[in-house]
């Protein structure tokens, strides 16, 4: 499950990112590198390939990675993310629940199997993995940071996305509930919120089975995405992974139970 990695005479913080292989969670881990924390990465066995790659990347900033496979919406997986990370790392003070998906359905076609895909997939992976890091976290005493990955979907409903706003409206209401039991432990629970961000499996969804569903063309999909935003463009991998260094920070250290949205102002509150 896990890849040999070099040793390190100095202690780091380290950080957990899940759905790793994927571009969102790659900006995430570079990002937590350059900030100089060691990282561990985890994404399906399918995705071992690209996995590696993304570890290749990070150990480039001079830090340790740890690329390790597995299905974070099974709890043993998670208890094992956890316990190999912090044997091969020395702790764990981050954790990233970013894993998530998304699959456009209107309502009245919407299957009770794709309902409990997006509550499995997205819900239940963000509480397996906040249990088990805040466990690990609260035994260290040290304090720590979990971080979820929730959507502008979890601030405000949208046609098409009944399973996904579900999901991610329930990630939102974990992370405050979650911030008001660990606070005591020194542990942050925050979550960033983005809306379409380039290169995401969301936005090439919603690019063509989405636009279909809507009658439009990918191209026509995409000129309407552009001017729903004030920015007029959709957002990079890269800029919510400066908001989760912020929340990963110890300048974050008084920001607990707080759900902040990057999304060019599609949704403003």
């Amino acid at each position: 499950m896990s890849a040999p990695i070099a040793d390190s005479p100095a202690a780091k913080r380290v950080a957990i990112v899940t759905g790793a292989a994927g571009d969102l969670g790659r900006a995430i881990a570079l990002r937590l590198a350059s900030d100089g924390l060691d990282v561990a990465i985890t994404d399906l066995p399918s995705q071992s390939s690209k996995l590696c790659v993304v570890a290749g990347e990070v150990r480039e900033k001079g830090v340790r990675c740890l690329p390790l496979t597995g299905d974070v919406t099974v709890q043993a997986d998670v208890e094992k993310l956890v316990s190999d990370t912090v044997r091969e790392l020395g702790g764990l003070d981050v954790m990233v629940a970013n894993v998530g998906i998304f699959q456009p359905r209107p309502l009245l076609e919407l299957s009770v199997e794709e309902w409990d895909y997006h509550q499995r997939t997205n819900t239940l992976s963000c509480l397996l993995c906040y249990q088990a890091a805040a466990r690990q976290m609260v035994a260290q005493g040290r304090g720590g940071r979990l971080i979820g990955g929730c959507s502008v979907a979890g601030l405000t409903g949208a046609a098409l996305c009944s399973a996904y706003c579900a999901s991610k409206f329930a990630i939102r209401g974990l992370t405050m509930c979650a911030a008001q039991e660990l606070g005591a432990h020194g542990v942050t629970v925050n979550a960033y919120a983005p809306g379409f961000i380039e290169g995401t499996k969301m936005v090439h969804t919603f690019e063509n089975e989405g636009a279909a569903m809507m009658g439009l063309t990918p191209e026509q999909w995409r000129g309407a995405a552009d001017g729903m935003f004030p920015m007029k463009r959709l957002g990079k991998p890269e800029e919510i992974g400066a908001i989760v260094s912020y929340f990963a920070s110890e300048a974050a250290g008084w920001t607990t139970g707080q759900v902040f949205s990057v999304n060019g102002g599609m949704h403003i509150s």
